[in-house]
């Protein structure tokens, strides 16, 4: 993926104001400092300054973490518990070398497909953000089986993935937060409706039948708990209980210790 970061690191604004630095060099130092222990961005910035006191502190800490493959340490995403993003180095952290495992890009291709399959070469384009799609794919046509969806697009997907019967039930789930399900596709109106993708920014999705119904959020306080569902459309009863029992069983996860725990169905909004 290190090509990929590449390219969006030189369409960032910060990238164009590091214009006639020595990246290399800059990275060699950002990997000497990481390598030592992790830093924040703060930190990082503060320590590069020093080298190259004429360019954007900010900027050169954001080149490091572009171009050099790091990564996030505890106790940032670990469960149950948060701190601010501190970076090292890959080869320190994982306690090896950082060079690129034996991967291709076909490799990664297949991968998203046992994950997201069946899928266009638009949706495996908008995942990876790689280039040359169309190539790899059909590189890999022998070793796959194709599709067509309603709109004649080519699907492709692993030959032994599963294929569930399209009247296999799908129970009620609760998705999080930029959730990859509804990144990682070109065409998302097969699981959200193009409208109701900026109500579920920054929340949780609520699935009814495999499709995003609603969003939801938790509420904390120090005694208690409470999960707020908001529909985007009328619900059937049936589901109504389907949706609250499954909130029930999240709420018993995310807030295992608060004294009470309740699941609230908000009104449709206006």
């Amino acid at each position: 993926m290190q090509p990929v970061l590449a390219r969006a690191f030189s369409g960032q604004a910060f990238a164009r104001a590091l214009g006639g630095l020595d990246l290399v060099e800059l990275v060699s130092a950002g990997r000497t400092l990481l390598s030592k222990e992790p830093h924040t961005r703060p930190e990082l910035s503060e320590a590069l300054a020093e080298r190259w006191p004429d360019h954007d502190p900010a900027s050169l800490a954001l080149a490091v973490t572009y171009l050099l493959p790091v990564v996030q340490v505890p106790p940032r995403g670990v469960w149950g518990s948060t701190g601010e993003a501190r970076w090292a180095t890959t080869d320190s952290w994982l306690g090896g070398p950082d060079a690129p495992p034996d991967l291709s890009r076909d490799d990664v291709v297949g991968r998203y497909l046992g994950a997201f399959g069946p899928a266009t070469v638009a949706d495996i384009r908008t995942w990876s953000g790689f280039t040359g799609v169309r190539d790899i794919v059909e590189r890999l046509r022998p070793r796959l089986r194709t599709f067509a969806d309603e709109q004649g697009r080519e699907l492709f997907d692993l030959p032994d993935a599963p294929r569930p019967d399209p009247e296999s039930p799908a129970p009620p789930r609760f998705l999080p937060e930029f959730d990859n399900l509804l990144l990682s596709h070109a065409d998302r109106s097969r699981v959200i409706a193009e409208e109701d993708r900026r109500r579920v920014f920054g929340k949780g999705a609520v699935l009814v039948d495999g499709y995003v119904r609603g969003a939801w959020r938790v509420s904390r306080s120090s005694e208690s708990a409470s999960l707020m569902i908001e529909p985007f459309a009328p619900l059937a009863d049936g589901d109504i209980d389907a949706v609250t029992a499954e909130g029930e069983a999240l709420l018993e996860l995310v807030a295992a210790g608060a004294g009470s725990r309740e699941v609230q169905m908000l009104p449709l909004a206006a």
